[in-house]
């Protein structure tokens, strides 16, 4: 009788931000119609007696939009026919990813005082949706830019008719370079629109170390670099500090290319969805900018349209010296995102050193497990935690145990807390460190192999208990480190 063939199981799939307040409770399209009657007439029922709109008709995609924000967020909105529609629950999704960013304790505040989270919308666009979204939910403040009067006049509106956060935004004008602009080169960057903030920036830059490797040629591939607006140095002040940027970019080269799918409809002028280059080469600008205006932020994102472009991104990254690189997916429904952050502020870090209780064997309980979850989504969350950081992670469902080999290098990125979800990456090589830096793993050629098991306990309690083999091994006390960034992962996830 042949064998038959041990099937492939299917990778995690990235789900909703947990504190969306869709993850649970997805819009209930009967309840808003019943409620909105601009909203009932875009609700159409199944056979099976299911309430669907017509995601393809703007109309409907544009009035879902505005009664979600009014009945779970209390915001007057409105876009004229034609600008782009945003969906609130992927929205959100970046929102809540950035409130994680700034409640890591790797990368700290450019201050130690109490002020309000200031972040920075690039594009921001009639619709404001980050403004408008971060400020009620969470209370920050935002400056959001853009060029197009349209979209600055709307924006506008969109931030007075919401008095009660109005004061928390500002809109700022994107200046467009006029054909006089002067394009100059300097350390291997091309940048545009000369002034004020450029002129402060070049002073930063005479004071710091170069930013790009010498196998940079920033003249290659010039028609696909780009060419518009100021998108960061031209449009921050000087002296301003921000927490964060976020940024919806154009994702395509061209229009055509921005309706190839034909079960949507949100709109978007050329302006919001195209430039030359696409999205590669307005991010591309983001990360030239953000070398320039460095701790000026302390986390830089975006929002990627194409996995395929993350790698090469994040290689531009390594170029100009970031300190930390961080992905994710961001999902909803059919339509799958990604974004991507990164910070020049040295990153905390934990020390590892030979004071570090060596223990063999260490385990935790996970107690008030949430009811939709049991042991073997644990045990896919174990694999997936050390699989994105490139470490070897083998899952056995019958046995409930992960088994995982990682490299030094591997061990760093997780005690870093620097996670790669990039096309099965073969290793996660971490941001260059200072040669005296003390608080990571020296590079030899040890690593560390350990099993993860989980035993149920009692119902909504789960035991998870680490085994290291080869306890000798010189950096066997960062395994104590790595089961208690573990555990703060899975705690996260899963507990109430």
């Amino acid at each position: 009788m042949p064998s038959k063939k041990k099937r492939r199981r299917q990778p995690e799939r990235p789900t909703i931000h947990p504190r969306n307040k869709y993850s649970e409770n997805p819009p209930d399209f009967a309840l808003l119609a019943s409620l909105y009657p601009s909203f009932q007439s875009f609700v159409f029922y199944t056979r099976d007696g299911r309430p669907r709109i017509d995601w393809t008709d703007f109309n409907a995609t544009r009035e879902l939009t505005r009664v979600l924000l009014l009945h779970d967020h209390g915001l007057q909105w409105w876009i004229p026919d034609g600008q782009l529609c945003p969906t609130v629950p992927n929205r959100s999704n970046y929102i809540h990813w950035i409130e994680d960013l700034l409640a890591s304790d790797i990368i700290v505040r450019n201050n130690n005082s109490k002020e309000n989270v200031r972040g920075f919308d690039i594009g921001t666009g009639a619709n404001c949706i980050y403004p408008l979204l971060g400020a009620s939910l969470l209370g920050w403040s935002f400056v959001g830019s853009d060029f197009t009067d349209i979209a600055l006049e709307c924006a506008r509106k969109n931030v007075k008719n919401n008095a009660h956060i109005s004061q928390l935004i500002e809109i700022r004008r994107a200046e467009s370079c006029d054909n006089n602009s002067v394009e100059e080169l300097h350390d291997g960057e091309l940048l545009s629109c000369e002034s004020k903030t450029e002129s402060s920036a070049r002073k930063v830059r005479e004071e710091a170390v170069p930013l790009f490797s010498t196998s940079f040629d920033p003249l290659a591939d010039a028609n696909k670099r780009y060419h518009g607006p100021p998108v960061l140095l031209g449009v921050v002040r000087d002296g301003e500090k921000f927490d964060f940027c976020m940024c919806n970019p154009p994702f395509f080269e061209t229009m055509e290319e921005s309706g190839l799918n034909p079960k949507t409809s949100c709109g978007g002028t050329p302006e919001e969805m195209i430039c030359p280059g696409g999205e590669k080469a307005f991010i591309t600008r983001i990360i030239e900018d953000s070398a320039v205006l460095n701790q000026s932020f302390r986390w830089y994102t975006s929002m990627v349209g194409r996995k395929s472009n993350l790698k090469s991104l994040i290689s531009k990254l390594r170029e100009v010296g970031v300190t930390m690189v961080k992905t994710t997916e961001f999902v909803q429904g059919q339509t799958c995102r990604w974004g991507l952050a990164w910070s020049f502020v040295p990153p905390v870090r934990k020390i590892i050193s030979r004071h570090v209780a060596e223990k063999n064997i260490i385990s935790f309980m996970l107690e008030g497990l949430q009811r939709q979850f049991s042991a073997i989504h644990v045990l896919q969350s174990i694999e997936s935690f050390f699989r994105t950081c490139g470490a070897s992670s083998e899952m056995n469902a019958s046995s409930f145990t992960v088994d995982i080999t990682a490299s030094i290098d591997h061990c760093n990125a997780i005690l870093n807390n620097e996670l790669q979800a990039i096309d099965e990456a073969t290793s996660c090589e971490h941001v260059p460190e200072t040669s005296n830096s003390s608080s990571s793993l020296h590079p030899h050629s040890y690593g560390l192999s350990f099993r993860i098991s989980v035993y149920q306990q009692i119902p909504g309690t789960l035991l998870v208990k680490g085994s290291l083999q080869h306890r000798d091994n010189p950096v066997s006390g960062a395994f104590s480190l790595i089961i208690q960034r573990l555990e703060e992962d899975l705690k996260y996830k899963f507990c109430r």
